[in-house]
């Protein structure tokens, strides 16, 4: 059977519940399209995480690797269309799971730049919204592990010549960690929201191998 491999990062940070983790325990085992999921909680850490979800494809054997994270502040799930070569947690006042900042290291050095997903991202924007999810692409995934590990991880794909199709995908706050005193204010989306939109995006993933043509309208660039 097919397989897609799931991942999602632990807590991190001030981030005390991650949706990420939330969304990929709950999909854990689900088949859509006939295609199984298969989920990993991956630690916050930068290399590590890298080196955890390399050993966790060469296990599963996917056709899609998709990876989550939380992106606080976003009303909307973002899937992300490009990730860069570069790190700097000291911008969000961050360190990671090891207690390791980092600022101007390159994942990769002598890497490219950046590459691009190789996801079909509109065409699950497009699915997710019209399953009444919100849902945007993104074209910053920031600069922390969420980018890191994708960059990893298509650089993986890439020099092996894996065929493997890899993309990420950023969920809003928790509720519970919206309400948090520092965090008021702050855009929200429940579990089975979140969880909704991903496999609804697994699915438009699955189902369209190239991606569509249809532009798709954003109110903010994010």
């Amino acid at each position: 059977m097919a397989k897609v491999l799931l991942t999602g990062f632990e807590a991190y940070g001030n981030t005390p519940y991650n949706p990420a983790e939330s969304v990929a325990r709950h999909l854990d085992g689900k088949l859509v399209a006939n295609v199984e999921i298969v989920s990993r909680i991956v630690p916050n850490s930068f290399f590590q995480c890298i080196e955890y979800v390399v050993n966790a494809i060469a296990e599963v054997q996917p056709a899609i690797v998709v990876m989550l994270g939380e992106y606080g502040g976003r009303a909307t799930i973002t899937v992300e269309r490009i990730a860069q070569n570069l790190n700097d947690s000291t911008r969000y006042g961050l360190v990671d799971n090891a207690k390791r900042a980092l600022q101007g290291d390159l994942t990769v050095p002598n890497g490219p730049v950046a590459y691009y997903s190789t996801l079909p991202i509109r065409a699950m924007v497009r699915s997710m919204r019209d399953a009444g999810i919100p849902a945007d692409i993104s074209d910053a995934a920031g600069t922390f592990c969420c980018n890191h590990l994708m960059y990893g991880i298509l650089h993986h794909a890439s020099i092996n010549k894996l065929p493997l199709r890899v993309g990420w995908i950023h969920l809003p706050h928790l509720p519970r960690v919206a309400a948090l005193p520092e965090n008021l204010g702050s855009p929200s989306m429940s579990v089975e929201t979140s969880a909704t939109g991903v496999e609804v995006g697994i699915r438009a993933a699955i189902e369209h191998e190239q991606d569509i043509n249809t532009p798709i309208s954003s109110r903010l660039q994010i």
